[in-house]
């Protein structure tokens, strides 16, 4: 089964470069490193919650493989260089609190990191976790027949976007016949905490119903990692995906703006993603998840 180390004898699993998280066999214990690194620019007003954001978004690689805990996680900071004194002093350490209060809530603590000058703020961070094999599900088993879970709304980069459009009269005259001001500021407001939101108890349920894979959906959008967890697939399997649950109205702003965010077409970057997991039907037809299908190819 997933996370399984095979029969008696075998390499325990190994995973690199491609998916969410890395797996490393450790030399002593039959016991497993897993680590996961991701950093970006900020994207909300509010620096306490852009540090819980940017906390929900590495951790999250971690749940994508049904990993429940982590054992340390390490915080990388860029300070302005364009920013006052004053600025940096107010806004640093509300970004810094809002990382360390999600990692809490995340069963673990930032024991370090690395603090630097740069023309931009960037903030991200490190998680790694020691796992013994049956902590975590391995993104390759999905199988015909599964349904694919969805953990969250899709539409916050399009959310994020249009609320910068409030201050902007030439993009905001382009979307304003679609979408009124307040459902702007309500779409912010829900893709924010959103974003901030951790994945954990979708990693605790990959394990209560046996699901056979997962993803978080980020950059690439879920077409984008939807391809690259059904490549993952020891079976031959294709991904159906019958519709796409997204944040309200922002597939009407996508439209408006000639589907220049290619949110309908799935590419559309997201942050901190929302688990697209294969398992099945079942069990995973639940209230709060979003579900489509798998089929042979």
């Amino acid at each position: 089964g997933a996370g399984d180390t095979g029969a008696a004898g075998s390499p325990p699993p190994t995973l690199g470069i491609g998916m969410d998280s890395c797996v490393i066999p450790l030399r002593h214990g039959g016991l497993s490193l897993v680590q996961t690194t991701d950093f970006f620019y900020p994207l909300v007003e509010d620096p306490y919650m852009m540090g819980r954001i940017a906390c929900a978004n590495v951790l999250s690689d971690l749940y994508a493989m049904g990993i429940t805990e982590c054992d340390n996680m390490l915080m990388l900071l860029s300070v302005s260089q364009k920013m006052t004194e004053e600025e940096r002093e107010k806004i640093m350490p509300l970004l810094i609190k809002g990382f360390r209060d999600a990692a809490e809530d995340g069963g673990t603590s930032v024991t370090g990191g690395q603090t630097v000058l740069n023309p931009w703020i960037i903030v991200g961070g490190v998680a790694t976790v020691v796992c013994q094999p049956n902590e975590f599900i391995m993104p390759d088993s999905a199988v015909p027949g599964d349904v694919l879970v969805l953990t969250k709304p899709l539409g916050t980069q399009v959310a994020v976007n249009a609320h910068q459009w409030l201050d902007n009269p030439e993009r905001w005259n382009k979307i304003k016949l679609v979408v009124s001001k307040e459902d702007v500021e309500l779409a912010y407001q829900e893709a924010m905490f959103s974003m901030a939101m951790l994945n954990r108890t979708a990693a605790r349920l990959m394990h209560t119903f046996n699901a056979h894979a997962a993803t978080d959906i980020t950059g690439f959008g879920i077409l984008g990692h939807a391809q690259n967890l059904a490549k993952q697939q020891h079976s031959e399997v294709s991904f159906v995906i019958h519709n796409l649950p997204i944040i309200a109205k922002m597939a009407a702003i996508s439209k408006a703006c000639g589907n220049r965010s290619r949110l309908l077409q799935g590419t559309s970057p997201e942050t901190s993603g929302k688990l697209d997991k294969p398992g099945k039907e079942q069990e995973k037809c639940r209230p709060g998840f979003y579900g489509t299908s798998l089929n042979d190819l």
